[in-house]
């Protein structure tokens, strides 16, 4: 779906992921933005070969078809959730790569995504990796003068928290996990409406 600065419909960009598509951060996004369509947001993901960017670089001027798709909805955005990988304890190069690009917001009337609602999720397979990751996204999302959500879903891939077909499984992990992310969509639609409201 794609923004319209006009709609009274909360715009949330989901961000993350793997370059391998369907990865378990990706499926974590995708759950949480349907249950933002599910209660009246849109969504736009950017995910896997969406996050193929060249390094991000500030004195380059020139930006890829791919990063000025991404900076513009993140522009747009009236909520951002951003999902990583915990790789060796820490959020993705990938990841981190794409979120650089919200320097090229400094200069806009909200500079970077001051006032902007922020979900964090990250997926690790351990809970020391998945809750360092979570900790970390959310201090990207201060520097970034967005609001961290109260909640943020660290997700431990090791429990049975995905069934083969990519759809959380019948476990009460799965479940847990889908109670989470339900209600981080929820926060970010709530969090959405008082920014606008506040503007």
């Amino acid at each position: 779906m794609t923004s319209d600065k006009g709609s009274a419909q909360p715009f949330i960009v989901g961000l993350g992921g793997t370059l391998r598509a369907n990865s378990s951060t990706e499926r974590a996004l995708r759950y949480c933005l349907a249950a933002v369509e599910d209660q009246g947001g849109r969504t736009r993901l950017f995910c896997a070969e969406d996050l193929d960017l060249p390094m991000y670089a500030p004195h380059e001027l020139e930006r890829t078809p791919r990063a000025l798709e991404l900076v513009t909805a993140l522009r747009d955005a009236d909520a951002v959730v951003v999902g990583s990988p915990g790789y060796h304890g820490a959020v993705s190069g990938l990841v981190k790569n794409a979120l650089d690009y919200i320097e090229d917001l400094r200069e806009d009337p909200r500079v970077y995504l001051d006032n902007t609602p922020w979900g964090c999720i990250s997926c690790a397979y351990g809970w020391q990796a998945a809750v360092g990751t979570l900790t970390q996204l959310r201090g990207i999302g201060h520097a970034l003068r967005a609001w961290p959500t109260p909640l943020g879903v660290a997700i431990n891939s090791a429990d049975q928290v995905w069934a083969s077909s990519g759809e959380l499984a019948d476990t009460p992990q799965g479940a847990a996990v889908g109670d989470q992310l339900g209600l981080l969509a929820t926060q970010l639609l709530a969090f959405a409406g008082t920014a606008k409201a506040s503007a």
